[in-house]
């Protein structure tokens, strides 16, 4: 007896590590793929739902799926309505998991087969480079997950004549309340919906429980499952504390409907499934979770709207600093700093469109920009504790763009606080119009206008002929004033250059991994 139980929880353990470790080779190995997917298909919630199935079958992890929307929600590269269609998908394509567990764990028996598929993943793992290490943890843990299914099988046999659908709650309106919590718990306790699903259908399959207390079970366990999601939203970003509640509410709301749809949809998931009881299963998981989808697709804005006013926009322009929950992912971490940076970029091109032409105020530039100083430290120590993967060039791209955006908005910060020379630029006709064309050219870069930084640059090199000409006119006769006007044209072409700089970097940092690596960054300007 006590060695049939400590072989279920083994069995449970490696079903566990095998799932974890073959999740996390195919997050890496198509992750690439699968964010450019996300940013790019999701414009509607039927998209978003389409897209967030897809992707999370294929690398197997809402988690994954939810943690790289919050990044992308953080970015500004996607809005969280749309974000609340690819959580209704991310919900679906889990249950894509159940079924390879019940085809190729339970009905094939790939317990033995799998061997051979181990010793090859651990031969990769050990000699291979690269993205062919990734494959072998990805092997690996596919031979794990159903070595445990094996193991679960065998250790199930221990509750026979202890565990059985006589011992627990019966199907009644209250017994199925009781198992519905009952996989809440396991769900929550396993921190996984798949390890919860897995242990329910080897029950099932030997007899421990039957089919309806399964289902009520199924329907608690997509409960459970986001405890995990909603633990790691507590003091985190706004971004994550929305994902966190939609994912929950919604699931709240489809195991509601399981719960009342379950004396009709379970016999005929069952019967759709020719009376096989685990395939019966995972048909009615994915029948209600599909129902869940198509019932609330429709009002998709409408909830996404309910819990945007549950947890309002109440921080300052510049919003929240990026969520420390997302260090886990690279790639979410520096969507979310690159979405930071161009927030605090607006904020400062916006202070300095202001100041620049005749007439605008120079105090609001400078409180600006002690406001935004110690938000830039702050990004600056975010950015540093991002780890980043071996052998991902692309990925280094990314991440030193975003720290040469970084360093020119400190930069720009500094020239904000330097208001006396815009008085020199305004005594100065020919000053005046470039100042009033580079608060026009700031004035499209926050408004979203233009989002590339050439007019930029042309101002730029035009304001530097400018600078040229001063300085060669400065101690030629003419008077002191010369050398003001100097230091003011050499202000606005550092203003101009520093907003040329981080409106490039800006956009490598948000660009895909792919297009990252393609680009060739500027150099580094002194001062």
């Amino acid at each position: 007896m006590t060695t049939q139980i400590l072989t279920l929880l083994g069995g449970l353990g490696l079903f566990l590590f095998g799932m974890q470790t073959m999740t996390d080779a195919l997050r890496d190995l198509s992750s690439t793929q699968a964010r450019r997917v996300l940013a790019r298909f999701t414009n509607t919630p039927l998209s978003g739902v389409i897209t967030g199935t897809l992707t999370t079958a294929v690398i197997q992890s809402s988690g994954a799926t939810t943690v790289t929307v919050i990044g992308f929600v953080g970015a500004g590269l996607m809005t969280f309505p749309q974000a609340v269609g690819v959580i209704f998908g991310a919900n679906l394509g889990t249950t894509v998991t159940g079924w390879m567990v019940t085809i190729l764990g339970l009905k094939l028996q790939l317990g033995q087969i799998v061997l051979p598929i181990l010793l090859a993943g651990s031969l990769l793992r050990i000699l291979g480079r690269g993205r062919w290490r990734l494959v072998g943890f990805g092997l690996a843990g596919f031979a794990m997950l159903f070595l445990g299914i094996d193991l679960m099988k065998t250790g199930a046999a221990a509750f026979e004549g202890y565990l059985t659908p006589e011992t627990l709650p019966g199907d009644s309106l209250g017994g199925r309340f009781l198992l519905v919590l009952l996989g809440a718990i396991i769900a929550a306790v396993l921190h996984s919906s798949s390890a919860g699903m897995a242990t329910a259908l080897v029950l099932l399959g030997s007899g421990t429980i039957e089919f309806t207390q399964a289902a009520a079970m199924a329907i608690g366990m997509d409960i459970g499952t986001t405890m995990t999601g909603m633990m790691a939203t507590l003091g985190g970003s706004r971004a994550m504390r929305r994902t966190g509640v939609a994912h929950l509410a919604y699931n709240l709301l489809t195991a509601t409907a399981g719960f009342a749809l379950l004396g009709w949809l379970g016999p005929l998931a069952l019967n759709l499934m020719d009376g096989d009881v685990q395939f019966g299963l995972v048909a009615f998981h994915t029948g209600f979770n599909l129902l869940g989808v198509v019932a609330m697709l429709p009002f998709a804005h409408r909830f996404a709207s309910a819990i945007e006013w549950l947890i309002p926009d109440d921080g300052p322009a510049i919003g929240e600093a990026p969520d420390p929950g997302l260090l886990s992912d690279p790639a979410a971490a520096m969507d979310a700093a690159a979405g930071q940076a161009m927030r605090i970029a607006r904020v400062l091109f916006a202070a300095l469109a202001e100041a620049l032409p005749p007439g605008g105020p120079r105090t609001p530039m400078t409180a600006t920009a002690r406001f935004t100083a110690p938000a830039l430290d702050d990004l600056q120590n975010y950015v540093r504790r991002i780890s980043l993967p071996e052998s991902r060039a692309a990925v280094e791209a990314r991440y030193g763009a975003l720290i040469h955006q970084i360093d020119h908005l400190h930069r720009l910060n500094h020239r904000c606080q330097q208001p006396e020379r815009i008085t020199a630029l305004r005594a100065d006709a020919d000053l005046r119009r470039a100042a009033q064309a580079v608060a026009a050219a700031l004035v499209r870069q926050v408004e979203g206008t233009e989002t590339d930084a050439a007019r930029l640059d042309r101002l730029s090199a035009l304001i530097a002929r400018r600078e040229l000409r001063l300085r060669a006119s400065v101690g030629h006769g003419r008077n002191g004033a010369d050398f003001e006007r100097t230091d003011a044209v050499r202000w606005l072409r550092r203003v101009c250059l520093h907003s040329t700089r981080i409106a490039h970097y800006g956009a490598l940092a948000r660009e895909t991994e792919t297009q990252a690596r393609r680009s060739a960054p500027l150099s580094v300007t002194p001062g």
